[in-house]
């Protein structure tokens, strides 16, 4: 019952805001299909501070921001295709879209030229909600289950009117 209130819960969100502190990592759950927003923890990039973003630690690039542009590299892993978006104020990466091959750890790394760089790990979890529908199936099922409740109710009613009439003749 709890997980199945958890998913629903899950389901209702569309999109999820994480921040995570240095030297820990920040645990996120979504649902496969929406859209999860990552924070480099800034308000504002400043002059002279890179932010990069990778999938694992030591993995794959998935974007570069400076304060003048934001880039994803050309060899992108392909599963992350169309599915990035990254904020130029702040630098912080959004997953749209989410499958569960997305699941893992992002890391983001902040480097300034006055100060040493700092990190921060996201622990993605993306979950494939096999106990979510969607509204057009949920209405379905709703009136099929209306119908055989009504069927049933029917037949029911046939049958004590038929035992009443055939006893009425006995």
């Amino acid at each position: 019952m709890f997980h199945t209130l958890v998913f629903c819960c899950l389901c209702c969100c569309c999109l999820v805001g994480v921040c995570a502190d240095t030297d820990a990592v920040k645990s996120v759950s979504v649902m496969e299909g929406d859209s999860v927003s990552l924070n480099s923890s800034l308000t504002e990039i400043q002059r002279g501070e890179k932010i990069y973003w990778t999938f694992g630690t030591n993995g794959p690039l998935l974007a570069t921001i400076t304060e003048e542009k934001s880039e994803t590299p050309k060899g992108l892993d392909e599963r992350f295709r169309d599915r990035l978006e990254l904020d130029n104020k702040t630098g912080s990466l959004t997953i749209m879209n989410i499958r569960t091959e997305h699941t893992g750890v992002y890391e983001v790394e902040i480097s300034r030229n006055s100060s040493p760089s700092s990190t921060y790990r996201f622990n993605v979890t993306v979950y494939d909600c096999v106990f979510c529908c969607h509204v057009s199936e949920a209405v379905t099922r709703l009136v099929i289950s209306a119908l055989v409740g009504v069927a049933a109710a029917c037949i029911v009613v046939y049958d004590i009117t038929s035992r009443k009439v055939e006893q009425e003749r006995t």
